[in-house]
């Protein structure tokens, strides 16, 4: 019976260990979720974190690249 809890179904998380917040899109640069999703996946309902899963992809166009970093901010060349 302790087997049970392992045979649970559901979605994994997309966490691929890369947890950066984009400073302007607000969702994780490794696995473009929000910090609320991020925050209350193991307390969400299967429909819910495939609705999630399912909108991804499509948020990968919210990053933009950051050009020149602290060097550019501070007017030096990089």
């Amino acid at each position: 019976m302790k087997d049970e809890v392992w045979k649970r179904d559901e979605i994994e998380s997309p966490c691929v260990q890369i947890c950066v917040i984009h400073p302007e899109a607000r969702i994780c640069a490794g696995c473009l979720r929000s910090i609320e999703e991020i925050s209350r996946w193991s307390q969400m309902a299967t429909e819910e974190r495939r609705a999630i899963m399912e909108e991804l992809p499509h948020r990968r166009g919210h990053l933009k690249k950051r050009r020149g970093g602290r060097a550019a901010r501070l007017g030096r060349k990089p």
